[in-house]
């Protein structure tokens, strides 16, 4: 049997297209949050004060805790996190 091959890890694991580009655009933006803040000096308290959030919410975001953050959420944490967000929407393949 040939292997089945898929755009995006999401694609695989989720059933509908429509879930899978939800979970991939939170996931690039919890990745770029976490590699913003990496590059921030500050412990985690610090940071989360600067986000707006506690420290346990800010746990989760680190700890890739996607199902606990919605879109919105995320893109207002980017903001705030000195993050500019741009969509780009094109045609599906």
């Amino acid at each position: 049997m040939k292997p089945k091959k898929y755009r995006s890890v999401w694609d695989a694991l989720e059933r509908d297209p429509e879930t899978a580009a939800n979970m991939k655009a939170r996931s690039e933006l919890m990745i770029a949050i976490q590699e913003r803040l990496d590059r921030q000096a500050g412990t985690q308290a610090e940071k989360a004060e600067r986000l707006g959030v506690s420290q346990p919410r800010l746990n989760d975001l680190l700890r890739g805790r996607i199902g606990k953050f919605s879109l919105d959420a995320l893109v207002n944490l980017a903001s705030r996190a000195g993050l500019r967000v741009a969509l780009q929407v094109r045609r599906a393949a």
